[in-house]
C-alpha cells in the first residue's frame, strides 16, 4: 500500500526526467521523511534506512526512477520509425552552445545505465 500510494506519487512522470544529483537526492531525503513517519520512527532513534525500507517492503526510490525510466526506454525503443514520441527522443535543439559543459540528456542518461556504471 504505502509503495503504490507514496513511490508512484512522487516519481509520477518520471520516465522522461533529467535527473541531476541533486534530484535524487532531494527524493531520497523526502522518501525517508515520508518512511519515518510512517513508522513512527524519529532520527534520535537511529534506526537505519535501510531497515525501515525492509519493513515497509520498500525498494529505494533511485532504483524505482531507474526501473521506470528504463521501461519507458523500452517502449520508445519498440515505437515506429515515424512516431512523434521516438522522433522527439533524437530531436536536437539548435541554438547557441553556453559556456559550461553541455547537461547530460535523457539519452545519454539512459545509455549511461544500461551500460551498467
Amino acid at each position: 500500500m504505502c509503495s503504490s500510494c507514496m513511490q508512484s506519487s512522487m516519481l509520477h512522470g518520471s520516465e522522461t526526467w533529467p535527473v541531476r544529483k541533486e534530484n535524487e537526492v532531494a527524493l531520497q531525503w523526502t522518501e525517508m521523511i515520508t518512511v519515518r513517519w510512517i513508522c513512527a520512527v524519529k532520527l534520535k532513534d537511529r534506526v537505519p534506512s535501510k531497515g525501515l525500507r525492509e519493513r515497509l517492503g520498500l525498494d529505494d526510490i533511485i532504483l524505482v526512477l531507474q526501473q521506470n525510466r528504463l521501461r519507458w526506454y523500452g517502449h520508445v525503443v519498440r515505437k515506429e520509425d515515424n512516431d512523434w514520441v521516438k522522433k522527439c527522443m533524437v530531436y536536437e535543439v539548435e541554438s547557441a552552445r553556453p559556456r559550461s559543459r553541455p547537461k547530460k540528456t535523457w539519452t545519454e542518461i539512459v545509455q549511461k545505465r544500461l551500460s551498467g556504471t
